[in-house]
């Protein structure tokens, strides 16, 4: 790599240039000073013309290390991840970028946790003096975020257990869960609506179980019960189905990951029951599982329903297990005093899927290609930073972990971040950004709502999701164009695919803060050992990285703050 990237902001515009003149000299190279009173030459050393220090040569170089078989796949807390982890660190603090983890480091801890089922589990159920025994595993089974303990009481139905302020809807209104079970339903009403006010043809953050959970404790529940909607499927997984997955009878390859942020506000007993189970409840109250199911899908939630004369008792044995994992970050200071406090995050993740024996699960696309474009972006940085050019507001460089086991990395940076969430001004997410989309036809679940497209067709393209949520951010990201000169693809914001929810953008969107995701689509190598540094079109990652950094650059130079436009 060039000398330029190891430096530093070291003081005034002179002393800056001193020091890129004295490392190129040493690379026998010569900087050209500019004329007193002159700015610096704008084909290198003016943003956003820096971004001529961001190359197809660089980014291969980045992504052959990063994704090269020595590393293994950097899966999630595995040697190969760490030592992805202390590559980027080291290389954020060769370009000049500021510690500010913990300790003044570049790493920002999350706690995962894997949850143990410890002997011990029941559930009693008395439908007006008719009492079962639940069997585990085939009528019930703890939730793997559930704390360990027991509860007895006796039972409500709050329909989904949804309260959405900015959707104008709550399961629970006025209603009083304090000393009672809480029964729930699994997902979100109109799952299959794509007029839904939650999320159209795909589920929402809304109705996620741990959420749920959270909300029925808020309002005074000792437990929770999770039983399947069966109004709305016409087939569903059974409890057999479901514990397999969720309790495997021996220890997966990947653990299931859980964030410790979420699992450790969690103090009552939750399980899942079945669907049978769900139904001889009902019974016992003089209802049906469908009536309950459709009273759920009331317009801005169902009033809760005391199930007369049934109670439920239950013991969770379980525990949980921390590995913490880091993130890597550094902070580009702002240069204005009034606006530096004021953060734009520009973020990839590194982690990838890891090995299987031989068979080594590379991750260049996914994403190594994010990562060393994070890294080109940081050296862009420096340039510009050695001609005295610096941006005004502060902009956080961010490679998060373990997204591939649902974005925990991120989800636990908005636990805990950084800075507040409402001084962040927007998000860049650089994830599979080295290809062309191409969708085969028939290519199965992988490609679920995508139309079949070649790569040919995808040559200058990439897709600018999220956008829907900042009018103001897609704008932005418009003008950033310039250079680069890509076919900007505003689509799947709300598609089958999911791909809106499947990135480190989401955790952002979810918590209001503008973010969008730059992604250059999905490929048959997608999630593959084919996944190989030699398959990325590093020609046209350099384009794609140009615009994330440009985009920064405008993002970081003052003027009004891109609004956040949807409530979802």
């Amino acid at each position: 790599m060039r000398s330029m990237r190891s430096v530093r902001d070291a003081g005034g515009y002179s002393a800056r240039l001193l020091v890129a003149a004295a490392l190129l000299a040493g690379a026998g190279l010569a900087l050209q000073r500019p004329a007193a009173g002159q700015p610096p030459p704008a084909s290198r050393l003016s943003p956003p013309a820096a971004d001529a220090s961001i190359t197809a040569d660089d980014l291969r170089r980045e992504v052959g290390f990063l994704a090269s078989d020595a590393m293994r796949g950097r899966l999630t807390a595995t040697p190969e991840n760490a030592a992805a982890a202390r590559y980027i660190a080291e290389q954020f603090e060769r370009h000049g970028l500021r510690a500010v983890g913990p300790g003044a480091s570049y790493r920002h801890t999350v706690d995962l946790v894997v949850a143990a089922q410890e002997p011990g589990n029941t559930l009693l159920a008395d439908g007006g003096g008719q009492v079962e025994s639940a069997e585990l595993s085939r009528d019930f089974f703890p939730a793997p975020f559930s704390a360990a303990g027991s509860a007895a009481g006796p039972v409500a139905f709050a329909g989904f257990g949804i309260t959405a302020a900015g959707l104008a809807h709550d399961d629970y209104r006025q209603a009083d869960v304090n000393g009672k079970v809480v029964l729930l339903l699994d997902h979100e009403p109109g799952e299959f609506d794509p007029q839904s006010r939650f999320a159209g043809v795909v589920r929402s953050e809304h109705g996620s179980a741990i959420r749920k959970v959270l909300e029925a404790q808020r309002r005074g529940a000792i437990a929770v019960a999770i039983a399947p909607d069966v109004h709305n499927h016409a087939r569903w997984w059974t409890i057999p189905d479901l514990a397999s997955r969720a309790w495997p009878s021996s220890p997966p390859r990947v653990p299931l990951y859980q964030l410790a942020a979420w699992v450790d506000q969690v103090r009552i007993p939750v399980v899942r029951i079945s669907a049978a189970l769900a139904e001889r409840l009902a019974a016992a109250a003089g209802r049906t599982l469908q009536e309950l199911g459709a009273h759920a899908e009331t317009a801005g939630g169902a009033a809760v329903v005391d199930l007369s004369g049934v109670t439920l008792e239950m013991t969770t044995a379980l525990r949980h297990e921390t590995t913490p994992v880091d993130n890597v970050v550094g902070l580009i200071e702002g240069a204005d005093a009034a606006l530096r406090d004021e953060w734009i995050i520009v973020c990839a993740h590194y982690d990838h899927e890891g090995a299987i024996g031989t068979r080594i699960f590379n991750g260049a696309d996914d994403d190594a290609s994010g990562v060393a474009g994070l890294l080109e972006i940081a050296e862009a940085y420096a340039v510009a930073a050695a001609a005295g050019r610096r941006p005004r507001r502060s902009i956080l460089l961010a490679a998060w972990n373990a997204e591939e086991q649902g974005l925990l990395g991120a989800w636990g940076y908005t636990e805990r971040p950084l800075a507040p969430l409402e001084d962040t001004v927007a998000v860049i997410n650089m994830d599979m950004i080295g290809r062309s989309e191409e969708v085969p036809a028939g290519g199965g679940y992988r490609f679920a709502g995508l139309e079949p497209q070649t790569a040919e067709s995808n040559r200058n393209a990439v897709n600018i999701i999220g956008s829907t949520f900042s009018a103001d951010l897609r704008a932005a990201t418009g003008a950033a164009n310039r250079s680069a000169r890509l076919d900007l693809r505003f689509r799947y914001d709300n598609n089958r695919s999911n791909l809106l929810r499947r990135s480190d953008h989401w955790p952002f969107l979810f918590n209001e803060v503008p973010a969008i995701f730059v992604h250059t689509g999905l490929h048959p190598d997608y999630h593959t050992e084919r996944d190989h540094p030699d398959t990325l079109d590093y020609d046209k990652m350099a384009r794609v990285v140009q615009l994330a950094y440009g985009l920064s650059w405008d993002l970081a130079q003052g003027g009004p703050r891109p609004a956040f436009d949807s409530p979802r």
